[in-house]
């Protein structure tokens, strides 16, 4: 399981986020994610820690936090949801016209 940390600063980068969150134990990855179209982080990011009892200890502490001038919001990462696909396949019988 991962913590996710929303409302990040743009100006983050991987490295001071793990130095953050380094202070409540191991850093095992961080990820940022960023925009396709123009490269720019998107405003929150993921860190797995080494432990349960770290990732505990740093939502505990950071949750709520200011940091970089904004106030973070630090909990669990949820599962990433399946969205059903990409584009295509039929859904609902969208796009066909008269087939008689």
């Amino acid at each position: 399981m991962s913590v996710y940390i929303g409302n990040l600063s743009y100006e983050v980068t991987e490295a001071t986020l793990n130095a953050v969150f380094a202070e409540y134990g191991s850093v095992k990855r961080v990820q940022l994610p960023t925009d396709r179209e123009t490269g720019r982080l998107r405003g929150f990011g993921f860190v797995e820690m080494g432990t349960d009892a770290e990732e505990t200890a740093a939502i505990e502490a950071l949750d709520g936090a200011e940091w970089m001038g904004r106030d973070l919001k630090v909990n669990k990462a949820k599962p990433k949801e399946d969205r059903g696909g990409s584009f295509g396949g039929n859904r609902g019988n969208y796009g066909a016209r008269n087939r008689y």
